[in-house]
């Protein structure tokens, strides 16, 4: 299925983002005037106000009356919005900022596991049980490995029929995909253990186990959190 092309306002929404993520223009920092915007990109003003009330909403940029627009602190900005994630996972190398990641994980994947077990469907469980049997026979290639293991969370993400939550599966994903790539070891002191703590869970939510299916999705952070640890 082929995307949709970009619109001129996507394409300096995506540009200006990822600038500003970057550090082209760092926080407290102002950003170029609208006319000056206006000529770089060959645009509308109304085209740049566009553009800078969709970078507010992802908490990039505020507005000062009379002065313009500036960037804001780090701590604003909103990292559940999928470009914002992806773009500081692109351009941000600090290790606090996967372990804040991780931090999410802990908070919410074992209350996820939990409703799995207890809401999932059948075609739920071959969705989780499909992702597993990728995972095992790409144990040792660490790109579809992981691509497998994002399947396997979302389909446990899925398994709830929650909408809320569903909401937050590009973020979710996202933070899983940070936390994968830093984690991933094919070799025999790991990747045994890693592929059992899923097969455990997956039997947990087969089981309707909601405990057992909170105390798998635990055991399986824990040992990606003392992996990030050794790297970090």
């Amino acid at each position: 299925m082929t995307q949709e092309p970009l619109s001129k306002t996507e394409r300096i929404i995506l540009t200006l983002g990822e600038e500003i993520v970057a550090g082209k223009f760092v926080p407290g920092a102002a950003l170029p005037a609208e006319a000056e915007l206006c000529e770089r990109f060959s645009t509308s003003r109304n085209i740049i106000r566009e553009v800078f009330r969709s970078l507010m909403a992802k908490r990039l940029m505020e507005m000062k009356r009379y002065r313009g627009a500036f960037v804001t602190p780090r701590n604003q900005w909103n990292y559940l919005d999928s470009d914002v994630l992806q773009w500081a996972l692109a351009h941000d190398q600090d290790p606090r900022l996967i372990a804040a990641m991780n931090e999410v994980r802990v908070l919410v994947e074992p209350q996820i596991a939990r409703w799995s077990a207890e809401r999932a469907t059948s075609s739920d469980l071959a969705a989780i049980e499909l992702a597993y049997n990728d995972m095992v026979v790409n144990h040792l290639n660490r790109e579809a490995f992981n691509e497998a293991d994002i399947r396997y969370h979302e389909a446990v993400l899925n398994s709830v029929h929650n909408p809320v939550l569903q909401q937050l599966n590009v973020a979710i994903s996202q933070l899983q995909k940070a936390v994968f790539a830093q984690t991933y070891m094919a070799d025999e002191g790991n990747m045994p253990r890693t592929l059992a703590e899923h097969k455990a869970l997956f039997d947990a939510i087969r089981h309707q186990d909601g405990d057992a299916a909170e105390q798998a999705a635990k055991a399986m952070i824990a040992s990606s959190t003392a992996r990030l640890k050794e790297i970090m």
